[in-house]
């Protein structure tokens, strides 16, 4: 655990820095700042040969003179390029220069095929003006690389095997995406150093600037003090070791070893048996990682992740089972059942969940085979009661039905009425018969007239 700890601590640098690019990483123009000669402190300058007999470079400054430069600060920086050329072995056939203006817009001062000699050079710087406003840096360097580095303009052909170099010097932050320009540059080979001073934004400096960073990355906190930077670029340019040479094959780090060098790895990855190229170490490797569930490797580092329905933990290591039945986790429409960082969904009593096992339907009591009911089930809501077939009455245990009886008995009303239709009918009856006997009366004496007229 222990080990694995220190590995970690030393490689959380490089979760800060951005992945080195291949061409950047195999570039045969690496220039890399080696120790002075008799262990001089970095920024004083030598006591005698200030113009080192450097490697030949094609060599661009790139110079803000946006607004946030005062007049005054923009003289200091063109006294620096004065003093860079002072210190640089300039001529046709060794070092080129060309220096570049930007703010909104970007102006080539001159290129690399323009003048050849020191004085040239710092006759010209003399006389740029600055262009005020903006600060489009990664306008300026695609401009390099379209218009500067071309044969055209000065820049010695591929097979010279010239290193490309562009050094750019500002106080600000970009205004436009310079990250995806500035890689595009390394890829073809060029190589950036930044060069920020007071306001400058560090992370947009890094950004834009060749690995490694630390080498290729400077920072002062004024225009005053720029000047500095001279011997610190001497010291870069004028090594004259196998590894600053360029000729070495490693992928990451050169050791200088008297005429030879020897190749190494930075913190994190280990050389390759070919001794020259480097591999990320795999800290996901059994053994060498804390994780609870998952690891998951990282350019030589790692991280901790879990499985599906677990969380991680505060200490970024153990993973904890999530309430899946928390609010806002689930899409059950009734019932959450939590299950072990995952959940299912159910209902309520006399719902059913429907096909999709999310949403529920209501069940239908009244459906043969749910109900006691023996004639007539009525559906109420969730719930039912039985009814009976006309003619037929519920039994007390509310389910069954039996025939019904037809009563005899009647209200008051009803009787008051039914005896005073009798008294009604017995009166018509008692006169219909007395009725009667009158007619039976009449016939007879009519029997008996008609009898008596047949005698005469």
């Amino acid at each position: 655990m222990r080990r694995a700890l220190g590995i970690l601590g030393c490689c959380l640098l490089l979760l800060l820095l951005p992945p080195l690019p291949p061409a950047a990483r195999g570039s045969p123009h690496r220039l890399r700042r080696q120790p002075r000669p008799g262990g001089g402190l970095p920024g004083s300058q030598p006591a005698a040969d200030t113009a080192c007999k450097n490697r030949p470079l094609d060599l661009v400054f790139i110079i803000d003179s946006s607004r946030s430069v005062r007049p005054e600060e923009f003289e200091k920086v063109k006294i620096f390029l004065s003093k860079m050329i002072d210190t640089l072995d300039v001529g046709e056939r060794t070092t080129r220069v060309a220096v570049m203006n930007y703010a909104s817009t970007v102006k080539v001062e001159f290129p690399l095929r323009t003048y050849f000699d020191k004085a040239s050079m710092k006759e010209a710087i003399s006389h740029i003006e600055p262009l005020s406003a903006g600060t489009m840096t990664g306008l300026a360097i695609q401009t390099a690389v379209d218009e500067v580095f071309t044969e055209e303009m000065g820049t010695r052909p591929a097979t010279f095997n010239i290193p490309k170099v562009v050094i750019v010097v500002t106080d600000g932050r970009p205004q436009d995406q310079v990250q995806d320009v500035a890689a595009s540059a390394r890829t073809a080979g060029i190589e950036i150093y930044a060069v920020g001073v007071d306001r400058a934004d560090m992370q947009s400096l890094r950004i834009m600037a060749s690995e490694p960073l630390d080498e290729h990355v400077f920072y002062v906190e004024t225009y005053g003090v720029i000047e500095k930077l001279t011997s610190k670029f001497r010291e870069t340019f004028c090594a004259v070791n196998v590894c600053a040479l360029g000729t070495h094959d490693c992928e990451q780090v050169c050791e200088s070893n008297d005429r030879s060098y020897l190749c190494d790895c930075y913190e994190c990855y280990t050389l390759n048996p070919d001794k020259r190229t480097c591999s990320a170490v795999d800290m996901c490797a059994p053994g060498r990682h804390e994780c609870d569930q998952i690891c998951v490797s990282n350019n030589g580092s790692y991280v901790c992740d879990c499985y599906e329905g677990y969380t991680l933990n505060p200490d970024k290591k153990t993973c904890s089972a999530m309430d899946m039945c928390a609010p806002g986790r689930h899409d059950c429409a009734q019932v959450c059942l939590s299950n072990d960082g995952s959940y299912s969904c159910d209902c309520y009593e006399g719902y059913t969940l429907n096909p999709d096992k999310k949403t529920c339907s209501a069940v239908d009591v009244c459906a043969p085979g749910r109900h006691d009911c023996e004639q007539v089930c009525v559906r109420d809501d969730l719930f039912y009661t039985c009814d009976c077939y006309q003619g037929y009455t519920l039994n007390p245990d509310k389910k069954t039905c039996s025939r019904a009886i037809t009563s005899s008995l009647v209200t008051t009303e009803e009787s008051c009425k039914c005896e005073a239709i009798a008294a009604l009918q017995d009166s018509v009856t008692s006169r219909l018969e007395a009725l009667s006997t009158k007619l039976d009366e009449v016939s007879e004496k009519l029997q008996a007239y008609q009898g008596r007229q047949q005698v005469v």
